[in-house]
């Protein structure tokens, strides 16, 4: 898959400036298909250019004027096409954080507790932002009334995901500080 989708995808949410799509893959799809500035703003322009995405000069007093973005109904149409079709295959998962867990046998075990307890902190970090993104969707609101008055309900449940992510990679790094623990204790 390619950026493409994941920027389509973002604008189903509504018209938004190259700058918004940042902040909302900051804080929803970086989970899973993270993009910096640099790559977000020429995938815009491909896909202007492909006539998937339309675009729109704001005027500004006191800034620079602003490009605001949005789905066009051939855009729509692929991006449903591309919804309907079966992933190819789950993603291989990549992290050198793991493969230095794989190699920690031999060094310093205050080395491998201090990069778990970093991997803590960055997990409970996004959980952190997560749970206040659905606060903010969940406006008060049960889920189950959210989900019944929701015009779309794709974003909540990626953001299930997320939580779902980072709660099990906080609960696997507790477990391995357990288990260094175990093997060599502090003194």
């Amino acid at each position: 898959m390619s950026l493409k989708y994941a920027v389509l995808a973002a604008l189903l949410e509504g018209e938004a400036s190259g700058y918004e799509l940042s902040k909302s893959f900051d804080v929803s799809l970086a989970n899973f298909w993270p993009a910096t500035p640099q790559q977000l703003y020429r995938e815009l322009e491909r896909l202007a250019q492909d006539g998937l995405i339309e675009a729109r000069v704001v005027q500004q007093e006191r800034r620079p004027n602003k490009r605001l973005f949005t789905l066009t109904e051939t855009g729509r149409r692929q991006l449903s096409a591309f919804a309907a079709e079966p992933p190819r295959k789950p993603a291989a998962l990549r992290d050198e954080f793991l493969i230095k867990i794989q190699a920690m046998d031999g060094v310093d075990p205050e080395a491998t507790r201090a990069l778990i307890e970093e991997r803590i902190s960055w997990a409970s970090g996004k959980l952190a932002r997560y749970e206040r993104l659905q606060e903010r969707l969940l406006d008060g609101r049960t889920e189950e009334r959210y989900l019944a008055e929701a015009e779309r309900i794709g974003p909540y449940v990626t953001l299930l995901g997320g939580i779902t992510l980072e709660t099990d990679v906080i609960r696997w790094c507790e477990r391995a500080l357990a288990i260094l623990k175990r093997r060599a204790p502090l003194s």
